[in-house]
């Protein structure tokens, strides 16, 4: 078959299975009364270590820090001088890290400083983000019997779609770089490094508030930007495979968005997990390289 048929066939065996769906199921409403999908994110304490209470945001948080030490670590153990596929691809990420994204921000010197850190940032983030697309037991609300023990069901989470996680890098993201220009220009300097070239007189105390809250709100833009794309992924991939059709009660309706579903799941997969673990720490590399900057 050639590729216009099979499409044309695929085609086709969807069409059949709404029509049989219809036909079977209706077109009408049943009440949902037990799925609530904001219970998907929705954080419940599996047990406590002290203080500390672990639950699957914090165990997505440590498989992406294990990940990121330990495939790491294998690769550069067997660098090889003729690189197989793997270590091809590693170099490939390796060269996007230090010069695209730290090279292309700041000078020599900072960036072999900053490198180790913002290549670390960009592999926790990106592995964070990735398996965040992969079905883990997680959802305990709703457990699978097997073997006499209810089992918690698979369901996809991310740590990035948490917004603590994505905060609290951008707050050592923040710390850093405002340290880091305070140790270039002292104070007083870093303060003067804030407001434009140009701007004297009573726009003086217009402008450097205004500059002082565009810092403070650096923050925001680094977290909420992860957490919100990430989250925003995630439900819509959650609706499109079948929420949808519980909520609203309509059988048929899954079938109909599960080919949505499917597009956006690999679009998220391809895509925006890699592409904002790279929008962060390209960011993060800006704010560095500005911070110790001779202009503003």
């Amino acid at each position: 078959m050639t590729t216009k048929q099979k499409l044309l066939a695929g085609f086709g065996v969807y069409i059949l299975g709404v029509i049989v769906i219809v036909a079977a199921t209706g077109w009408h409403r049943t009440a949902n009364n037990e799925f609530h999908p904001q219970n998907e994110f929705k954080l419940d304490t599996w047990f406590s270590i002290g203080p500390f209470d672990f639950n699957k945001a914090v165990m997505y948080v440590l498989i992406a820090a294990i990940l990121t030490v330990v495939t790491m670590v294998y690769v550069a153990k067997r660098m090889q001088e003729r690189p197989n596929r793997v270590q091809a691809a590693v170099e490939a990420i390796y060269t996007l890290m230090r010069d695209n994204i730290t090279r292309g921000n700041m000078d020599d010197r900072m960036a072999a400083k900053w490198f180790p850190f913002v290549g670390a940032l960009f592999l926790f983030i990106w592995f964070s983000n990735l398996i965040g697309y992969i079905p883990l037991p997680t959802n305990t609300e709703h457990t699978v019997h097997f073997l006499g023990i209810n089992w918690p069901a698979f369901a996809l989470y991310a740590a990035t779609a948490n917004l603590s996680i994505p905060l609290v890098l951008a707050l050592v993201v923040w710390i850093a770089y405002n340290v880091e220009g305070v140790r270039a220009k002292g104070f007083i300097g870093y303060l003067k490094s804030l407001i434009p070239s140009g701007v004297k007189g009573p726009l003086l105390i217009l402008i450097f508030p205004l500059e002082i809250f565009s810092n403070v709100m650096r923050l925001m833009s680094l977290s909420v930007r992860l957490f919100a794309n990430i989250l925003a992924g995630h439900l819509i991939i959650l609706f499109m495979a079948g929420a949808l059709a519980v909520l609203l009660g309509i059988a048929a309706l899954g079938w109909l968005t599960i080919p949505a579903g499917v597009a956006l799941f690999l679009f998220e997969v391809g895509l925006v997990a890699t592409l904002q673990a790279f929008i962060f720490a390209t960011l993060t590399a800006i704010y560095l390289g500005g911070a110790v900057a001779a202009e503003h």
